[in-house]
């Protein structure tokens, strides 16, 4: 006896059916078909799995989930996020299905990335681009910001977990993503933090009170320049340790911003018994410590912060209904909390990255590990350092270990690194 064939149909034609049945019921739909009423019956119960599915697809297959209420409520949290227009990343998801299955006191639950993968499959999630963008930069706006961090007054996500099959991603935002300020981070070898500058776009001082431990600063432009550098040095550079008296020898690195290598400022650096280092134009992203690890953890604790404003709380609206952004005073409290919460390890992570730490043989030891080192197993406890770098982030940074290994990737830019490579340890070998 010859074994027939069975044949399979794919999830459009298996709607097209279900709405046949509908119109002329289950019987009359199969004989019209050439198919089975069972079959009917049964595509009717998988109907809503099947219109989120491919059109494509012609069975579903792979395992049941092992934690089903789990993850409807997980999927409800989602749901509410995203009514309310908030950004969800996959590290939110692992977060908070560890602390659901905490409370339905499920102990063999992980929650790691291949899980957070099947449940938002499961769900018929994915990561979407926001389809609401601003403007796009102008092109030199990388080459005015690039020893500070350029920020605005909204950092929404730029991707987000939503629903597959959506034609529009929107996050929730004030309106005030053009609206850009500078703030200027300065730190040590030693992971030392000094005071933080911050320079808003405007004409004159803001009338509120800002915190401790944050310079404030105003220009038309809202970016660094001759004047503001000099006020910097004083008012930030000079509260490193041993820098008011001018005791110590330092090697003060900066970028080749037009603002930072006028002689004037060059002048003014010498007489704090510092010797000012030019990084040469294109390899900040390789010499820069601030750009290779310190940036992008700040941007991130900063996000956190802004997400925290804007999910509490009752905010201000203008007469024509818009939303009013985060007073400058605001502000510079989140810039305070998330500047505190970089670890010194990645500063000095940042440093040795660069080359700007000369480390002796056997004293590899005193250093702390490098962070980029650690294992991504989905079994270990997800860090506070792990998740900052599971965030998006706007910041990429490259990791290179050896001078050796520096110089082979840079391409055009070899030649002139290398010659400044040579001036910063002929600078060292002075101090």
């Amino acid at each position: 006896m010859a074994k027939t064939r069975r044949n399979a149909y794919d999830a459009a034609f298996k709607l097209k059916a279900i709405d046949l049945a509908v119109g002329k019921g289950n019987r009359a739909a199969a004989r019209e078909l050439g198919l089975n009423e069972s079959m009917i019956r049964r595509w009717k119960q998988q109907r809503e799995e099947l219109t989120q599915c491919k059109k494509t697809t012609k069975a579903f297959r792979g395992k049941k989930s092992r934690w089903p209420e789990l993850e409807n409520e997980l999927e409800d949290w989602v749901n509410t996020q995203r009514a309310d227009s908030r950004g969800v990343s996959t590290v939110q998801i692992q977060l908070k299905a560890k602390t659901i299955a905490t409370a339905m006191k499920f102990e063999d639950f992980r929650g790691g990335p291949s899980w957070c993968l099947r449940f938002m499959r499961r769900k018929g999630l994915s990561i979407r681009v926001r389809t609401s963008l601003c403007q796009q930069l102008p092109p030199d706006y990388e080459e005015k910001f690039q020893t500070s961090v350029a920020l605005t007054f909204d950092l929404p996500l730029t991707r987000t977990v939503n629903r597959k099959g959506e034609s529009s991603v929107t996050l929730k935002t004030t309106g005030h993503e053009k609206m850009h300020f500078t703030c200027v981070l300065s730190c040590t070898a030693s992971g030392e933090m000094l005071p933080p500058m911050v320079i808003f776009k405007r004409t004159s001082m803001p009338k509120e009170k800002f915190p401790r431990g944050i310079v404030v600063k105003v220009n038309k432009k809202g970016w660094m320049t001759e004047s503001l550098m000099h006020e910097w040095h004083t008012e930030c550079y000079g509260k490193r340790p041993g820098g008011f008296f001018h005791r110590n020898k330092a090697l003060l690195v900066l970028d080749s911003m037009r603002a930072h290598i006028t002689d004037s400022v060059k002048e003014a650096i010498n007489r704090t018994n510092s010797i000012p280092a030019v990084i040469p134009g294109g390899t900040t992203k390789y010499l820069q410590p601030l750009d290779i690890s310190v940036n992008r953890a700040f941007k991130v604790a900063l996000r956190v912060q802004w997400e925290a404003w804007m999910t509490s709380g009752e905010k201000s609206f203008t007469k024509t209904g818009r939303m009013r952004r985060a007073t400058y005073g605001q502000v510079c409290q989140w810039i305070l909390t998330a500047w505190s919460i970089v670890k010194k390890s990645t500063i000095i992570s940042g440093f040795r990255k660069a080359g700007l730490l000369r480390v002796e043989e056997g004293s590899a030891g005193d250093l702390p590990p490098d962070e980029s080192d650690e294992s991504d197993n989905e079994n270990d406890p997800i860090s506070d350092e792990a998740i900052l770098r599971l965030f998006n982030s706007d910041t990429e940074g490259d990791d290179f270990s050896a001078v050796s290994e520096l110089l082979r990737c840079m391409g055009k830019h070899t030649l002139g690194l290398k010659i400044w490579l040579d001036n910063y340890f002929n600078i060292f070998r002075q101090l």
